[in-house]
């Protein structure tokens, strides 16, 4: 079987899509699946290139940036062609929100093989960017076409589907199957350690600062707890922001904004060790747009503690099941989120009791095996139908 996905970028440049498109195409392999990926090079890329990462034949298109989040490539459609007439793939895994698998549609080549949605994350027609709510009003038609000839969508959870109204048309043909993650890679010596800038209860945050990672919301919390400190690990628009809140709340002594932390070997084992170190660990995302939260899933490989948002029509809180795996807060309530942090804060055992059954939870719902071989059984399904249908 040979399946080609088209993703968005490529790591190290950090997302979950880019995550999870190259280590479910590496996973895929050790059962006959014959990957590649086409994604874009990382934005003000001029030349596109072909690399091979482990088993998979990557192609990275030339970015000239981005534009609301969307990768402006001349280059793309033109790779894509190249690469279905080179590659002759059975399948295209395509994985959404990405504006550039859009050109599947207009490609004869393209329409000739069958392909499955991987959707991630609905645009939020709720944004509080207004640029976006308008753009993605022009940008709904092509997605639903995408979505009218795909012949199975995954959604990564069953709460976010239901809430979903973009997939709502379609679930009768959407299979959830959640995210998975491998485990842990091992020590480095050479990992850089990131120390917590304080003494206290340790704290730890991963995730680019966009408007809806809630990121404001946890430093108003951390100013209610006056003994604990924060690790926040990641970089993004609202840094500056960021930055300037924690000055202004007098938390800036107890916050260190690590910055970014890249997907390759070096920045995983970074990570890894970050949570090692952990004693709880905060998702406090705002929005929808948080559809999932493959760092819940780290946290909890780590047997590390987790406190997040409860957000409505989100797969966040089936990630963390509330006072079994972790803790849920009203989404933009600091006052909740510093009150969830001084419990744990002041109950070793309960943090332990919690650490642990979120790690069971991982072993067994969410690892990279278990998902590749869902989406494994979801290709089989779609090729047998398809043989069934031009018999």
């Amino acid at each position: 079987m040979r399946v080609l996905h088209l993703g968005k970028f490529f790591p190290p440049h950090p997302g979950g899509i880019e995550r999870t498109s190259a280590e479910l195409a590496d996973a895929l392999a050790a059962h006959g699946v014959t990957s590649a990926l086409l994604a874009h090079a990382e934005p003000r890329t001029w030349r596109s290139r072909a690399l091979r990462v482990g088993d998979t034949e990557v192609v990275l298109a030339a970015c000239l940036g981005q534009c609301l989040y969307a990768p402006l490539s001349p280059t793309f459609p033109w790779l894509l062609r190249r690469e279905i007439r080179r590659f002759r793939p059975d399948l295209l895994h395509l994985h959404l929100p990405n504006t550039s698998a859009l050109w599947a549609l207009a490609l004869p080549c393209a329409r000739r093989v069958p392909w499955i949605v991987h959707w991630h994350a609905d645009i939020p027609r709720d944004s509080a960017r207004r640029a976006l709510r308008a753009a993605y009003r022009l940008y709904r038609p092509a997605e639903q076409a995408l979505l009218a000839r795909a012949r199975a969508v995954i959604a990564t959870s069953a709460p976010y589907l239901e809430s979903s109204a973009a997939l709502a048309p379609w679930r009768a043909k959407t299979r959830v199957i959640p995210l998975g993650i491998p485990p842990a890679p091992p020590p480095r010596a050479s990992a850089a350690p990131l120390a917590w800038p304080a003494p206290g209860l340790r704290l730890l945050a991963v995730g680019r600062a966009s408007y809806f990672k809630g990121f404001d919301v946890l430093l108003r919390a951390l100013a209610g707890v006056a003994d604990a400190s924060l690790l926040l690990i990641g970089d993004g628009e609202a840094l500056p922001a960021l930055r300037a809140l924690a000055r202004s709340l007098g938390v800036a002594a107890r916050v260190r904004f690590a910055g970014r932390c890249d997907l390759d070997a070096a920045g995983q084992a970074t990570l890894a060790a970050a949570y090692a170190q952990a004693e709880v660990f905060c998702l406090p995302s705002t929005e929808r747009a948080e559809s999932f939260g493959l760092v819940l899933l780290e946290a909890m490989r780590a047997g590390v503690p987790t406190i997040a948002s409860a957000i409505p029509g989100s797969g966040v809180g089936f990630v963390v099941r509330d006072g079994e795996t972790g803790v849920l807060v009203p989404p933009g309530d600091a006052a909740a989120l510093a009150a969830a942090i001084r419990r744990l804060g002041a109950d070793a055992d309960l943090r332990r009791r919690l650490g642990e059954a979120g790690q069971r939870r991982w072993r067994a719902e969410f690892t990279l095996e278990t998902s590749a071989l869902r989406v494994l059984a979801l290709y089989r399904d779609v090729l047998a139908s398809d043989r069934l249908a031009a018999a």
